[in-house]
Parts: C-alpha cells; structure tokens; sequence
C-alpha cells in the first residue's frame, strides 16, 4: 500500500491495526461472543459432524483386537469455501489536514474524535457479519454468500429435520392475521415437547434458550402459562419482573437468553423505475428475504421513504418483488433499498448446548486473505489522488463451522 510522507500519523497502516486491536469489542454479538475462532490454513474449510454422543468403550475377549472408535457413530463430513467481505471509508482532506499540526488543540481533537468515530463504524459493521453467518447457521442451519468469480453458494450445516419443527394453522402462539393466539395453541406442552427431543438426542439438557424480546411477550401473556405460574413458586409477580430467568428456570432452558440485536440490509436500484412497478432490480438481493418489512429511499431526499412487505427474492437475478405498486419513480443509483431485522426472527425459539463431551459445538475458521496473509479481521489505507484523500479499508475472511449439528433445536412458533 502506498502510504505518502504527509500522511498523518494516525493514518498509517500500523497505527491503523494498532488502534483496531485496542477497540474493546461491542457485548452486543453475542454468539461471536460465544465460540472461539481459529486460523485455518485453507480457503477451502472441512470439518467433521457428528451425530449422536454419549458412547463406551465396549467389552472384548482378552487377545481380541481393540475395535475401531466410531464403528457406531454417525459422521459426515461438511466443506464449503470461505466466506470473504470487505468494505471502505474516504476520509477527506480536510480531515487529514485537520489531523495534521501545528492546527488548534480543537480542530486536531475533533479529527481525531471522528475518525475514532469512523474506525469504530467499520470494525462493527465487519463484526456484524460475522454475527450474521453465525446467527444464519444457528437459527436456519444455512446461509448464501459470494464466492470467488461472483457466483452465489450456499452452505447447508445439516441440522436434522427432527430438530427443526415449525408449529401451523391453529397451533401456532400466535396468530399475526387475527392478532390472537391460534385456537388450539399449547406453548407449555410444544416446549416440553421440543426439550424431550433435544434431550433424549443429547442426553443433556440445553445450555442456553434464546428468543427475543416479541416472544417473550407472547410467552408472558400467554393465559395457560399465568395460570401455572399463579399456582407455583413462581407466582408472586417474578414473570413480570424477571421473565427470562423465570420461564427458563420453568422449562429446564438453561439461561433464556433475550437477544434483540438488528441487523440492516442495503442495496441500491440498478435499474429505473417507475411508480406502480412491484419488481425491483438491485445490485444484490443475497440478503434480502420474504415477509420482511423493506423501505425504499430516495437519496435526494433521504428523510423521505416508500414501505412495503417483500414478496419474494430472486438471488439469482438480483430482484425482490414487494407487495404492491411505488408511488413514485426512482433512478438506478439514486435509491437505496433498506431491511431491519433482528438476527433472531420473533417467531422462532432455539435451544443449544455449548459443548458436546468437553468440546464445542462450534467455531469460526479464519481463512487467509491478502499478500501478507492475514488471518482476522484487519484494517489499512491508501492515499488517493485525485480527489485528495485516504482510503480506509477493513476485511475478513472465514466461516462458521458446527461440528455437531443436532445439539440445536429450533421451534418456528408462529
């Protein structure tokens, strides 16, 4: 990378990795939080999943041969590409100037205060897609990504049928149609249920439950699980106050755990269009799914926005269709496409163990990426000449990898 003499010290490649170490990471990515990472030294990533614990050694005749471990086991293999993204920041000018003495005290401190600002931006934006993968591969057992030459793969971690059970008609908690819970939903007895499964597979009970905040309202207001609680222990007014460790503690989750972090998906239009169309062309739909709530900005006027329900997304073409007509016209390049989710959906509760026999059941394999092959998230710069300035640029490369994929359940309650 070309760093000139004039370019301010906090600009400079070392400084730059230096300061991005320091950055305490945000409590917030709570399963990147929870998993250890190693380097892998491959683009492509193998690892081993095993179905089923719990085995002995067996008896044998003294003389005998020992046999061979896993003879009785279940074992697959899972290989997938690495997972590669990257972003930039342009810092100006004037910024580097204002870095740059012998300004006043004020105008160097308030520099200095943005690009902390900026360089914080980005390290949490690339943390956020980790997050992503680990979240995708946890609570839906597959993502898509981009690989080398732009075609789009898709990663399946093998999580079994009987561990992901989706409630229907009736026998969902609630109902968003008819804003009531379905006619003949039972929370209490779908739990106990899903726990039995995911115990007898096990052979333990789950570490941590996580749901987010939407369900655990359904949960609390629900009029068979006040009814229990005004008849136990736990009846004096504790769901209200402390509703997590209450039903965890109910169910035998483990720590339920309330996770409500969001993520933000963008693309931009690549082709105009106009008001009435219901089919948008956007530079990439990877992201985008079904159901989800989307807006529509004009970038001339960035406070104004179209909302609509996605209808469905072609990731093939790059299309999402949305639920009816725009109001008005927009120019390729000039509106941005916008989805808020939470990592967790406010339908599904899942339930985990940490470890299988000693081990976890999970990591993130660092792959190599760059001349120097870093390993890691890892930030430089480069001047720019024409307009003047300096370019920011952090990536990462790796994946998530679940080494036994039926110590998740998922319950998709509505």
């Amino acid at each position: 990378m070309t760093v000139g003499k004039g370019i301010p010290k906090l600009l400079r490649n070392e400084v730059l990795a230096k300061t991005l170490r320091s950055i305490t990471p945000s409590a917030d990515f709570l399963l990147s939080n929870r998993f250890p990472s190693q380097n892998y030294e491959s683009d492509t990533i193998r690892w081993a999943m095993e179905y089923g614990t719990a085995g002995m050694t067996p008896f044998v005749a003294p003389g005998s041969p020992a046999p061979t471990v896993g003879d009785e086991g279940m074992f697959s293999e899972g290989s997938a590409r690495a997972a590669y993204w990257k972003e930039k920041m342009f810092i100006d000018e004037v910024m580097m100037n204002n870095l740059r003495e012998p300004l006043t005290q004020s105008q160097r401190f308030t520099a200095e205060r943005q690009l902390a600002r900026n360089q914080n931006k980005l390290r949490n934006r690339c943390q956020r897609r980790r997050e992503w993968m680990l979240a995708k591969m946890f609570f839906d057992g597959t993502f898509s990504y981009q690989v080398q030459g732009g075609s789009k793969f898709t990663v399946d971690y093998g999580i079994p049928s009987t561990h992901k059970v989706t409630l229907t008609g009736d026998d969902v908690w609630w109902d968003d149609a008819n804003n009531e819970p379905g006619a003949t939903a039972t929370p209490i007895q779908d739990i106990y249920d899903a726990r039995k499964t995911f115990v007898d597979d096990i052979g333990k009970e789950p570490t941590e439950t996580m749901i987010n905040s939407d369900l655990l309202r359904v949960l609390m207001f629900n009029g068979d699980l006040q009814t229990m609680l005004q008849e136990s222990a736990f009846g004096n007014g504790d769901l209200f106050t402390r509703p997590a460790q209450v039903l965890g503690q109910l169910f035998g989750l483990g720590t339920l755990t309330v996770y409500d972090q969001i993520m933000e998906i963008t693309a931009f239009l690549t082709q105009d269009v106009s008001s009435g169309a219901t089919t948008l062309n956007i530079d990439d739909a990877t992201d985008f799914e079904s159901d989800e709530t989307v807006r529509v900005y004009d970038l001339t006027d960035p406070f104004d926005y179209e909302e609509f329900t996605i209808s469905s997304v072609d990731k093939t073409s790059d299309t999402i269709t949305i639920d009816s007509g725009l109001s008005n016209s927009y120019k390729a390049g000039q509106a941005k496409i916008v989805m808020r989710k939470k990592f967790l959906p406010d339908n599904k509760l899942t339930m985990y163990v940490d470890t299988v026999e000693g081990e976890s059941i999970a990591e993130f394999m660092n792959a190599p990426f760059g001349n120097d092959r870093n390993f890691g998230m890892t930030v430089d710069g480069t001047e720019e000449w024409d307009p003047d300035g300096y370019w920011i640029r952090v990536q990462n490369k790796g994946l998530p990898v679940l080494y036994n994929p039926d110590s998740i359940f998922t319950l998709t309650v509505k």
